[in-house]
């Protein structure tokens, strides 16, 4: 399975307009050697977005293969296609999860409540892509 830039071409944008409400969380990728820092949108790779119903949203970079390491995005993938199997079966203990990954390459970076009101992560919802 492959995404983004390769094989997946049923992907969409978020438009600005639906302001996606719920619980979120932003998830950096993170190489093997560096540092936790500051917020930043280059580092942020996929947004998980939690309605209010408890269903799941994936919202990845567009350009993932460009961004993640060719020794870690076979990996990522695996990871993505794992998401969207669970998200299906335990929404709330997979999102629980993802708001508190420290180790590995996927690693989260802020989660919380409407996302509305944090401007730098409602841009990237605007420019990522669906799952």
């Amino acid at each position: 399975m492959h995404f983004y830039g390769r094989e997946n071409l049923n992907a969409t944008n978020i438009k600005m307009d639906e302001k996606p409400q719920g619980k979120f969380c932003a998830l950096e990728y993170r190489p093997k050697g560096l540092r936790s820092g500051s917020l930043q949108a280059e580092s942020i790779i996929l947004l998980v977005l939690e309605d209010g119903e408890g269903h799941l949203r994936f919202l990845v970079h567009p350009e993932l293969h460009t961004v993640v390491a060719d020794n870690d995005l076979s990996y990522l993938e695996s990871l993505l296609k794992d998401f969207l199997e669970r998200a299906m079966q335990h929404p709330a203990a997979l999102f629980k999860q993802l708001s508190s990954l420290g180790v590995g390459p996927l690693v989260t970076q802020e989660v919380g409540s409407n996302i509305s009101n944090h401007p730098l992560l409602l841009i990237l919802c605007s420019r990522f892509v669906k799952l």
